[in-house]
């Protein structure tokens, strides 16, 4: 069994499961999304009783908080128990653009280059991952709620600001991509 869970999955089983879980939280009234946990954790810490935005009823979201509790340990179980020693197949297009900004294709998900611990204790490392938090915080807040909220539980509930959020997602993914990423690196 471990063996069959190890092995490249077809892209489309993730779409088929998103669905089933969408349509499940929108028969029981549920909204996903992840960065609506941090309100939550801030609120179980108490920080309701100073800021208006913090207080409410964080019981409602125990589900949500769980589900992240899930993800988290479902990425832990993938990363270790469940780890392929097959190396990450990409285009030879992609390992030639990343050589360009100097990153070194190493077979991982996570090039050392930029996930690695020598790059993240280094001062450029630790300017990109204050400035990336910050903004990614900041417009996660901006927004009202990050990609997976607007794009996955906003979208298939048809609103019209997930479908402005998500294009300005991809637009600003496009821009650091063809722009900001060559600058930094």
């Amino acid at each position: 069994m471990i063996e069959f869970l190890k092995q490249p999955w077809p892209w489309y089983f993730s779409g088929a499961a998103i669905s089933v879980i969408m349509v499940t939280l929108l028969y029981f009234g549920k909204s996903f999304g992840v960065s609506s946990n941090l309100r939550t954790m801030c609120t179980i810490a108490g920080a309701g009783r100073n800021l208006k935005f913090f207080d409410f009823d964080w019981r409602s979201q125990k589900w949500n908080l769980l589900f992240l509790l899930g993800s988290v340990l479902g990425g832990l179980l993938a990363s270790t128990l469940l780890k392929s020693e097959q190396a990450l197949q990409l285009s030879d297009n992609t390992i030639s653009a990343l050589s360009e900004l100097n990153i070194s294709f190493d077979g991982n998900l996570n090039p050392l280059d930029i996930f690695g611990s020598d790059f993240a204790f280094s001062l450029k490392g630790l300017l990109v991952l204050i400035t990336g938090g910050a903004l990614v915080g900041f417009g996660s807040r901006y927004a009202g709620g990050c990609t997976s909220g607007h794009a996955i539980s906003g979208l298939s509930n048809l609103q019209i600001p997930s479908l402005l959020a998500v294009v300005g997602f991809f637009a600003g993914g496009l821009v650091m991509t063809h722009f900001l990423l060559p600058l930094i690196f």
